[in-house]
């Protein structure tokens, strides 16, 4: 299966925590701290697309 990349921006939530969407896909997640939000992007990813795909993430 082909690699795909997505990027995430993160920002500092307005409410407290971080917040992180992918550039150029409809994914967004937040979290309390950044160990949490890797998580959640982990999760986001793999909800968002097939099992199967096989991606890398990048913090920005």
């Amino acid at each position: 299966m082909k690699e795909s990349e997505i990027v995430f921006a993160v920002e500092e939530s307005p409410d407290g925590g971080y917040e992180a969407h992918a550039l150029g896909h409809a994914i967004f997640t937040q979290a309390d701290s950044m160990d949490e939000l890797r998580e959640m992007v982990r999760d986001a990813v793999r909800c968002h697309f097939d099992a199967e795909m096989t991606t890398r993430l990048i913090f920005r």
